[in-house]
């Protein structure tokens, strides 16, 4: 079980230490008339006791009311899964707590431990498979790709002037005025020369 947390930089021995006591809460609270395997209900148990402590070490802030309430959806959890012998499931937990489903899912998430891009998830023969390799960049696509490519390529056959109009109209966000007065034309110019400049493009991109 402690072996599952070994990327999470903290003391092995640190975490062995609390795993025990996990594993004493469920000996301390394992009831034998419900015919479960107590590895079945202690390994719940040590990891919840493990994930608190990482909790409780998190260098990020969370408000001190979604901390208690989130502590007392645990302490919730933790009694209906001696009650029931099984993991509660979040409808349960906020009921036993009259509570909005919402709030204690949002008070559970706001402590959760960071989880690192570098993590790795899966290995294969050596290679592995981090968290990053499975966060998809929507901005970056194949097709954006191309349609960069295509408005970089027609830029290319604008004159200098038109290309410095159309870099300061739309990459650096100047008004026609702006530009105008920047390169000592009317705006009444610079806005025929941007209308020509971007049909011009339109044939490319």
């Amino acid at each position: 079980v402690i072996q599952r947390f070994s990327n999470r930089g903290e003391n092995p021995d640190d975490l062995f230490q609390v795993g025990c006591i996990g594993l004493i809460k469920a000996l301390d609270n394992f009831d034998l008339s419900h015919g479960v395997k107590f590895s079945t209900y202690a390994v719940p148990m040590i990891i919840g006791e493990i994930r608190r402590y990482l909790r409780d070490n998190n260098a990020i802030r969370v408000s001190r009311s979604m901390r208690d309430l989130a502590y007392k959806a645990l302490q919730a959890k933790e009694t209906l899964a001696n009650q029931l012998q099984r993991e509660p499931t979040i409808e349960e937990i906020a009921k036993f707590m009259e509570t909005d489903r919402e709030d204690i899912v949002m008070a559970l998430e706001s402590i959760q431990e960071p989880v690192s891009l570098f993590e790795p998830v899966f290995h294969d023969d050596g290679d592995a498979l981090y968290v990053m390799d499975q966060v998809q960049d929507t901005k970056n696509t194949d097709l954006n790709w191309i349609e960069n490519l295509s408005l970089s390529e027609a830029m290319k056959k604008l004159t200098p002037r038109e290309r410095h109009i159309l870099n300061m109209r739309f990459f650096e966000g100047k008004t026609q005025m702006e530009v105008a007065r920047e390169i000592s034309i009317s705006q009444a110019q610079v806005s025929r020369l941007e209308k020509n400049a971007l049909k011009y493009m339109r044939k490319y991109v």
